[in-house]
């Protein structure tokens, strides 16, 4: 065999791969923001599910992103198994877009789309533009690639001891494992799918034998989220198992009918694509995907059941006040960088619910001097500055990785956000350092202090509540409320401070009691600007220039 053909082949591989990496990455950083967010709230019904798993592997070229991003959802508990199934049954059909696109042999206007997608690469100064580019740019790769090994492939007609090998292939079980170890090897079924979609175009391969292939490349395209099962949560490995049984149980289906009906498969095949080669391999990936899941889409729950007989036991279950335990985010790997930001985001909201809870507790403690209350506001603040430490230094790793362009303008910003929850955290704390004086000291405070503390308690609260559901939900509606509550806080602060002093001056109240009354509101204030921080995070630059000029005109 020519070294050269070889050479031209591999050179070929490289190039189509690199395409498909381009064209997988340059989409998921460009639109993934968007597509995670579809895939995460159109999944409540499985048949929406599976829909929506086909056009997001459709988009982003590669079911294995699909069920890996998947499998960190359901690892952080976003997503629940029977959620899962339907999207991974979906992306088994989205994966075969590839294939097919591949099969139109678009070679020739390969250097027009790689040319294009350069100089938009180079010259561009929008960040989205330029991940479009690249987009277009790996088009344009994957074809120039596919060229290269189609003419290498050419020559091997002519190689005997290639023709002898390959004719060999015989053995419908040898082809299945073929197509297994390849595709586990280059970590993509539509590579390995197209790779024989060449070969039977050339006339290297017989149909028939390409159709258990095919069989093969399915079941080897379960690698990817195996092993990114490997270092997750009992669910995150029985997500990934769902989409392994899929495609065994599939391909064992689809092996009893081709031993049977052979004939009849091809026939229906050659019906719908002609006498072209390479389009039959792209049909024939395409029908055999639907007609699995259209088969084994009524049975998604006993196969969910089946992962739990395959992967017995539980978790430890991580409660919403578990201490020094991450609930969201995933404790080895990192399994997407599409998710990642969203795992951030949710262990965020959590950590800011407790910041505001034990704010809660500690102003209660203020005025009952409970033991219990003081104790438990010191255990929270400690979990507080450890969902802190772990939160930070998460997103440090985050921001290492290709992430959605949305995604990265965000990082930044939770970082600040992180600040502000500690510092409310740490606000609680003080406050409950006073309730321990008060009570060392026997300071009292008049009913009317309390009362006041009350009343800016109470519109603090409303404020923390606002943001946090602004920030978790990325919603702008409460806005305009918050802005409102900032200035009132403001004023209530400045009206109890100077109620403070003339109670002092009347003699109504000790130096000691109202040094920690006036600490306290003004403590209560400070936490009002960190919730208005929070709740400003999700606007970029611009947005919140303009919300600080509306602010001045409420």
């Amino acid at each position: 065999m020519s070294v050269g053909i070889l050479l031209s082949m591999a050179g070929g591989l490289g190039l189509f791969l690199m395409g498909m990496k381009l064209m997988s990455d340059g989409i998921e950083k460009a639109a993934g923001a968007k597509l995670r967010d579809i895939l995460e709230i159109f999944t409540k019904n499985r048949f929406i599910g599976m829909i929506v798993g086909v056009i997001f592997t459709a988009i982003i070229q590669s079911s294995s992103a699909c069920t890996v991003m998947v499998v960190s959802f359901v690892n952080s508990g976003l997503m629940s198994l029977y959620q899962a199934a339907g999207v991974i049954f979906g992306a088994n059909i989205g994966t075969t877009v590839t294939s097919q696109l591949v099969s139109f042999n678009l070679s020739e206007a390969a250097p027009v789309f790689l040319l294009g997608g350069v100089l938009f690469t180079m010259f561009s100064k929008n960040e989205t533009v330029k991940k479009l580019a690249n987009i277009v740019a790996g088009f344009g790769v994957l074809f120039l690639g596919l060229s290269q090994m189609s003419g290498a492939m050419a020559g091997l007609k002519d190689v005997p001891q290639v023709i002898s090998i390959l004719s060999s292939l015989q053995s419908p079980l040898f082809a299945i494992v073929v197509g297994t170890v390849l595709t586990a090897i280059i970590q993509s079924s539509s590579v390995t799918v197209s790779i024989v979609l060449l070969m039977a175009n050339q006339g290297l391969l017989d149909l028939n034998i390409c159709m258990f292939i095919i069989l093969g490349c399915n079941i080897g395209a379960c690698t990817s989220a195996l092993l990114a099962s490997f270092a997750g949560k009992k669910d995150a490995k029985r997500a990934a198992m769902i989409h392994f049984l899929f495609n065994v149980i599939g391909t064992m289906i689809m092996y009893v009918i081709l031993m049977i009906g052979m004939d009849q498969v091809l026939a229906i095949i050659h019906a719908v694509s002609g006498d072209n080669a390479g389009r039959c391999i792209a049909n024939a990936h395409t029908l055999f995907k639907i007609f699995q899941v259209i088969i084994l889409l009524p049975f998604s729950n006993g196969i969910v059941k089946l992962t739990y007989l395959l992967v017995p036991g539980e978790d430890k279950k991580v409660g919403y006040r578990a201490s020094f335990q991450l609930k969201y985010i995933g404790e080895k790997a990192i399994f997407s960088p599409a998710t990642a930001v969203v795992e951030a985001i949710k262990e965020l909201e959590r950590m800011a619910s407790l910041a505001s809870e034990n704010l809660n507790r500690a102003m209660n403690a203020l005025i009952t001097l409970d033991e219990d209350d003081i104790r438990e506001v010191y255990e929270v603040e400690k979990n507080i500055d450890f969902l802190n430490h772990a939160i930070t230094n998460y997103l440090v790793k985050v921001n290492q990785l290709n992430l959605p362009v949305e995604d990265i303008k965000s990082i930044s910003s939770l970082f600040h956000v992180v600040n502000d929850i500690e510092r409310i955290g740490d606000h609680a704390e003080n406050v409950v350092d006073c309730a321990v004086q008060r009570r060392e000291s026997g300071v009292v405070f008049s009913p009317q202090a309390q009362s006041e503390l009350g009343d800016i308690l109470g519109m603090v609260n409303k404020i923390m509540q606002y943001s946090i559901e602004m920030f978790s939900k990325n919603t702008e509606e409460h806005m305009k409320d918050i802005l409102r509550l900032e200035d009132a806080i403001d004023d209530k602060e400045r009206r109890l401070q100077e109620a403070h002093v003339e109670r002092l001056a009347r003699n109504e109240c000790t130096p000691e009691a109202g040094m920690l009354y006036s600490d306290i509101v003004s403590g209560l204030e400070r936490v009002a600007d960190h919730a208005t921080n929070i709740a400003f995070s999700i606007l970029d630059d611009e947005e919140q220039k303009n919300l600080k000029n509306v602010a001045k005109q409420l």
